[in-house]
């Protein structure tokens, strides 16, 4: 006789990971949302759109690629759900979208429910940093394509943002400047670099190197920041002057800055307003890694900038560091021709 549990598919252990996850998610919500979790379907009441003019929703899916494979190597789970809320809302906040709910999906070579548990309390903590409902999800057991041990991760959104008050590109204009906030970490890009690092230079998740007050493994799960309310507190204060925002991804400073700007403008950033973070240093150091490639594959200690009026720099700043969040001016907006480019210039301050 054969069975699902004799396959690889524990349905019971499906169940009492549903169990232990409801704590978490019912803590990641938002007066809108409809019903609790266990439907097949999410439900968010969306009548307070009509108070928009023309409201238009935005929507964003990513996972958080390889360091799901650190997290697992070093068996920490509680945190990776934090890179995966990161990466969807952030997204959503670059256009000015308030981001409303979200949804996971979660496939594991074998579900051990306190493992599963801790991967959404994770997910739950960062919806409650960006004020995002968590009003769904799925967890999948693929035995025989993951190993029992093996996961990994990914998110869609859905926000909101009045057609009038959309940032981006059209904004930007000449003579702006770009306020730098500061990253976390690697954040959940760059990683299959990170782990070729790991592999070719035996370095050891477990130990704490000279310099460090944590192990390298520890350093590397550090969860990616969210940005949401900082910036969305930003455009509520001054709606006019924010021009739009770049979420620091895979690709770097450059690439994902020249998304926001628009043909016959440049952003130039001035390497000189902040050091590189001692933890990428280190694993550049290591292998030898060139500038180049480096800019192009991690954040380089920004995570988000925002491209605001001139006439509100100071303002923008202060604001922000009245909400616990650094920042500083990194550059600025100059004509040119030919398309929308950035640019780093410069070199880095020395720690």
């Amino acid at each position: 006789m054969s069975t699902y549990k004799e396959s690889g598919v524990d349905i019971d252990a499906g169940d009492r990971a549903v169990e232990l996850m409801k704590a978490s998610i019912a803590k990641a919500t938002r007066p809108e949302v409809m019903g609790g979790i266990g439907g097949f379907a999410g439900l968010f009441d969306a009548s307070a759109l009509k108070k928009l003019n023309k409201p238009l929703l935005a929507t964003s899916t990513d996972g958080v690629g390889t360091k799901t494979e650190i997290a697992r190597q070093m068996g920490i789970y509680d945190t990776i759900g934090e890179d995966l809320v990161a990466m969807v809302v952030d997204d959503l906040v670059v256009c000015g979208a308030e981001p409303l709910f979200m949804t996971d999906y979660i496939a594991v070579g074998k579900v051990i429910p306190e493992r599963i548990a801790e991967i959404v309390r994770g997910i739950a903590r960062g919806c409650e940093k960006a004020n995002t409902a968590l009003i769904g999800g799925e967890t999948a057991e693929h035995p025989g394509l993951l190993k029992e041990d093996e996961f990994d991760i990914a998110g869609a959104a859905t926000g909101v943002v009045d057609a009038d008050k959309q940032l981006g590109p059209h904004r930007v204009k000449a003579g702006d400047v770009i306020i730098a906030l500061p990253a976390s970490g690697f954040h959940a890009n760059g990683y299959s670099l990170v782990r070729h690092i790991l592999a070719t230079q035996k370095l050891d998740l477990q130990k704490k190197y000279e310099g460090f007050s944590k192990t390298l493994g520890e350093l590397l799960l550090t969860p990616t920041e969210i940005y949401t309310l900082d910036c969305l507190a930003l455009i509520k204060a001054q709606p006019e002057k924010i021009r739009t925002f770049s979420h620091i991804t895979g690709g770097g400073l450059a690439d994902n800055t020249a998304r926001v700007i628009p043909n016959g403008l440049i952003a130039k950033y001035d390497r000189t307003t902040w050091a590189l973070p001692l933890e990428m240093k280190f694993m550049a150091d290591c292998a030898g890694v060139p500038q180049a490639d480096m800019e192009r594959t991690w954040n380089c200690g920004i995570g988000m900038v925002a491209i605001v009026d001139p006439a509100i720099a100071d303002l923008t700043i202060r604001s922000l560091a009245a909400r616990g969040m650094k920042a500083w001016v990194a550059g600025s907006i100059h004509a040119q021709s030919g398309p929308g480019a950035a640019t780093l210039e410069g070199n880095y301050l020395t720690r």
